[in-house]
Parts: C-alpha cells; sequence; structure tokens
C-alpha cells in the first residue's frame, strides 16, 4: 500500500469558492438515467450519491432545468416541488455522509425530440440546424428532431428557466450550482458558429454569441452568490450531434472565459478534449493556454488518472481535478487513488438504466485495501 498524499495535494483540503474541500477529487457529472419519467430522485439516489461522499465536490448528473430543457428519458429535473422534495433527499444523505453537492444546471436545446417535449413541441435552438444522432424516449431509440430557432423575445424565458431552477437547488439543500456550458447543449450551441446563425444580438459577433452564457451565469450569481456557482465548458467536444467546433475556439472561448472573470467564479471545468473519449485537440488549441486566462480555481476533466492528475496538478495546470467513470464502480475512488488500491472498471451496460444492479452495489475496500461487500 503507497499513500499517494506524500507525493502530492490532491488529497490535501482545499478552498475553492465557498467550498471547503477535504481533497481535490471532484466528482464529474455522470449521467445514469435511472429516473422515473416525472425525473424525481428518490432513496436510491440518495443512496448512490452518499456512498461518493468522499470526493472533495460532488457535480450531479446534468439535471434539466425545466421541461423544455429534457432531450433524454429518464433524466432527472429541477423545476418541479416534487425534484426538489427528492433531490432533498440526496443533498440530505450526502450532507450525513460529510459531503458537498452542487447541482449542474442542464438545458439539451437541439438535441432532443418531440416525444420528450411539452405538448410534442419541437426543440428549441439557436438556429434551426437539426443535429445528428439519436436519442431515447419512453418508446425506445429514436431520431432527435429537427428543432426551431427561439425567437428574440423567447430568451428571457430561457434565463428565468435557469433561474428558477438555481432557486429549486437551493430550495433542494445544494451547495451551489454549475451552468452547463458544454458539450454542444443549449448553450454551447450558442456560442459556436457552427450551430448559431442568428442576426439579432444573441448571434453574429462573439459578443453575441457569449451573451446568453454571460446573462445565464448573471442570473444564477444572483441567486446563489459567485462563490458558490461553477461553469462548465468543452471548446473542443462534439458530442450531442457531432456539433463542429467554432471556426477560431481560442478567441471566442478566451473571450467568454475573460468576461467570466467579472463574476469571480467558484471554479471553471473544463472538458479537456472530447467529452468521455480523448483529451486531443485539433492543432492551433491551446486548452492550457485558456485555461490560464481565468482568474479563479480550474477543474481539470476528461480522461484522467492518477498519475496525469499528479502531474498536471504539480506544474500547476489544474487545482482540482473530475473523475468520471472511475466514479461509477469506485464509489471509494477517493481512498483506492490514494492509498494505490486497484480500481474497478464498470462494464458500459451498467452505465446507463436500471435500478440498483450496477449503480449502489459496487464493492468498497478498507485501510488494508480487503474488498468490503
Amino acid at each position: 500500500m503507497t499513500d499517494n498524499s506524500l507525493r502530492t495535494d490532491l488529497f490535501s483540503a482545499y478552498r475553492m469558492g465557498a467550498f471547503d474541500l477535504p481533497n481535490r477529487i471532484v466528482m464529474a457529472p455522470v449521467t445514469r438515467s435511472r429516473m422515473g419519467e416525472d425525473g424525481v430522485p428518490d432513496e436510491l439516489h440518495a443512496t448512490y450519491y452518499a456512498q461518493r461522499a468522499s470526493a472533495g465536490l460532488l457535480i450531479s448528473e446534468a439535471t434539466n432545468i425545466s421541461a423544455q430543457g429534457r432531450g433524454y428519458a429518464m433524466t432527472p429535473g429541477i423545476w418541479t416541488p416534487e425534484q426538489v422534495a427528492g433531490w432533498k433527499k440526496v443533498t440530505d444523505a450526502v450532507h450525513a455522509a460529510g459531503g458537498r453537492i452542487v447541482c449542474q444546471l442542464w438545458h439539451v436545446g437541439r438535441f432532443s425530440h418531440v416525444d420528450l417535449q411539452p405538448d410534442g413541441a419541437l426543440p428549441v435552438a439557436p438556429s434551426a440546424i437539426k443535429a445528428q444522432g439519436t436519442t431515447y424516449t419512453a418508446n425506445g431509440v429514436v431520431e432527435v428532431s429537427m428543432p426551431r430557432a427561439l425567437e428574440t423575445s423567447e430568451i428571457p424565458g430561457i434565463i428565468e428557466q435557469y433561474k428558477h431552477a438555481a432557486e429549486c437547488a437551493k430550495r433542494a439543500g445544494f451547495d451551489g450550482v454549475e451552468v452547463h456550458s458544454a458539450n454542444s447543449y443549449l448553450l454551447d450551441q450558442f456560442l459556436r458558429d457552427s450551430t448559431n446563425q442568428r442576426t439579432d444580438q444573441y448571434g453574429g459577433s462573439i459578443e453575441n454569441r457569449t451573451r446568453l452564457t454571460l446573462e445565464v451565469t448573471e442570473a444564477v450569481v444572483a441567486i446563489w452568490g459567485s462563490d458558490r456557482v461553477g461553469i462548465r465548458l468543452s471548446p473542443v467536444t462534439p458530442d450531442a450531434g457531432n456539433t463542429p467546433p467554432d471556426s477560431n475556439v481560442m478567441v471566442t472561448y478566451g473571450y467568454l472565459i475573460k468576461r467570466l472573470n467579472a463574476f469571480h467564479l467558484a471554479y471553471l471545468h473544463i472538458v479537456e478534449g472530447a467529452t468521455a473519449t480523448s483529451r486531443d485537440v485539433p492543432e492551433g488549441i491551446d486548452l492550457d493556454a485558456l485555461r490560464a486566462l481565468f482568474h479563479g480555481p480550474y477543474i481539470g476533466n476528461n480522461g484522467y488518472d492518477l498519475d496525469l492528475a499528479v502531474s498536471r496538478r504539480a506544474q500547476g495546470k489544474v487545482d482540482a481535478v473530475a473523475f468520471g467513470r472511475p466514479f461509477i464502480a469506485n464509489p471509494d475512488l477517493v481512498e483506492r487513488l490514494r492509498f494505490g488500491f486497484e480500481l474497478v472498471v464498470a462494464p458500459r451496460e451498467a452505465y446507463y438504466g436500471g435500478g440498483a444492479e450496477g449503480y449502489t452495489d459496487w464493492p468498497t475496500t478498507n485501510a488494508g485495501g480487503e474488498v468490503n461487500v
């Protein structure tokens, strides 16, 4: 058994915004698709998150801010009283286990299907450009629907959805929120000129395309305070419909990050590369240079193992590291990484859907490395 805390401060306490973290290991938002159609968490989800409460910070799975924001069946929401009550069970369990948890606020935008939308409406997007790919509904896997472009007059309503969800997250007992402006969902669709062909104040120039993300951030900060709000970006990931990157990633996201500094956020969380696939980035793009523009704490994410986390922390390139898939089968991931215990690898069929199997039934280790079943 090797105590890896002797070679890195990843396992040491860290103050990030308003959060006093016992370590710099973050549980990334990981969609598990185990909710009912009402998007209400229950005791099973409370157990799942509480089992992983030894992470310095838990970021909830992406959570729909409204019925319109929904793009996949069996994902959670944070806009109804019932969802608030369900999440309160989760946050209470996490806090009882000594943890801290923030809610990731999510609107999928164009990546949805009419069967998932209120009254069978078309999904909304910055522009009427159809995504590629499939999603899943109560009727099975289907091709995503053609979206309609939001009217300028509807934008304040979108911001209000985020504000309402942020208020609901506070009532649900979360410690803060993360604005999901990544993975080619709604806010990222506005950022990229590949998906935003608007000619109003939310399209065209970089200043206009970043406007919605900044206005949403401002609205959420007004509810929570700046030191309890983080934001997630993914400058090059093609997820959610094989969305092409912006034509000038460094300039667009560089401008956004500089503007975000004015909010003094708790953290910036960047997907380094393509979400859940590769850390490679196109030629001419330097994510470390983008990170350097941010004046606050930085969480690195995507494809990290312990060695990479230790190395990038030693170089000062990250303040904390978010692990996603390793947390699925290793609820005690922090201890396993610290003491060099073997990691369990979850089969892909355990990722999405189902009940307790492959969700809350993973074994943990004790201080000596033996498995507790």
